[in-house]
């Protein structure tokens, strides 16, 4: 497959005003600014294959919406290349905009008090749809997110939920070959996250569009993305398997056991950390070079009914990353 997305030593810098404290620094920064440089992206180097769909991860702060904007062309890099599908984005030629989309969970589009439909038509007219095929895409992506008879409402009587599926349903009218998510589920309910994922895995399948997601809500990750990009103070500091990062990151496993019979505490506690005693159910911490004797030792000492070695949450894993600041 070819690459949609090829970034190479992308870099941004902001110039940020220092302004120091009290009467005299007010005057000082009125007159005379000073100003010290920000490095959001730092030589972030990546590519992206047609029809994958990957992860982008970060804290707060870390650069992701940065990046996110220099690929869409809304800023423009401080150093580096950049490409998507052929182009380079903060060109912002026509081709390019009806090739890609940009959803921010945080931000709408849809005008308030109008509904949805009528927000629509202008999108339509904007990308020079007909009347048959807008139409035809409004009904088509209407039945994938279940929307059909909200898109009369007024957008302010929508609930969150639908409001975002009906932001989602804008964004995709084009039919963009390559989208980019920042925070699509933002503030849903489980319900209408469910939702979005899957909406998100149809579209995927039916157009073999290309996805960068970012998202704090590791359910979106773990159900839509194989691949993950992690990024920590504007470094990247992890590009590969989902699969991969916990297999590399993660120091420990743990081992539920189910047992014939109460056991002590004290008897578990030379196996591993103690998570849970509570009758003949225990769970520990147990880390991952000495999984296999640990796991020999446990069965030939106690009656084990029945043994289980799970990998810690995802979430976890990556928090230790971040907190590291390294996957080195």
């Amino acid at each position: 497959m070819t690459n949609i997305i090829e970034v190479h030593q992308l870099s941004k810098r902001y110039p940020v005003a220092v302004k120091d404290p009290g009467l005299r620094g007010t005057l000082k920064h009125f007159f005379r600014r000073t100003y010290r440089m920000v490095e959001a992206v730092r030589q972030v180097s990546f590519t992206i294959e047609s029809g994958e769909v990957v992860g982008f991860l970060g804290p707060n702060g870390a650069g992701k919406t940065t990046t996110l904007k220099m690929l869409t062309g809304l800023i423009h890099p401080s150093e580096g290349s950049v490409q998507v599908a052929g182009q380079v984005p903060f060109q912002r030629r026509v081709d390019f905009l009806q090739t890609i989309t940009l959803v921010m969970g945080q931000k709408q589009q849809l005008l308030w008090d109008l509904p949805a439909l009528d927000s629509l038509r202008i999108n339509a007219a904007i990308y020079g749809l007909s009347d048959k095929e807008f139409r035809y895409r409004v009904d088509e992506l209407a039945d994938m997110l279940s929307l059909h008879e909200k898109l009369t409402q007024p957008v302010r009587k929508l609930s969150l939920g639908e409001r975002m599926k009906a932001e989602m349903l804008a964004a995709l009218l084009h039919r963009p070959k390559v989208l980019f998510l920042d925070e699509p589920t933002l503030g849903l309910d489980v319900n209408a996250q469910v939702a979005v994922r899957e909406f998100l895995q149809e579209y995927n399948r039916r157009y073999q569009a290309t996805v960068l997601l970012t998202s704090h809500y590791m359910a979106d990750i773990t159900a839509l993305c194989e691949r993950v990009l992690l990024i920590h103070q504007g470094l990247l500091i992890y590009d590969g398997s989902l699969d991969g990062l916990l297999d590399r990151f993660a120091p420990y496993r743990e081992v539920k056991l189910e047992l014939d019979c109460p056991v002590q505490e004290e008897a578990l506690r030379v196996y591993g950390e103690v998570e849970i005693t509570e009758g003949c159910t225990a769970s520990l911490i147990v880390r991952r070079e000495a999984l296999t004797q640990t796991v020999s030792q446990i069965l030939t000492r106690f009656p084990v009914k029945d043994l289980t070695v799970t990998d810690p949450p995802v979430e976890e894993v990556i928090g230790r990353v971040f907190q590291a600041g390294s996957a080195a």
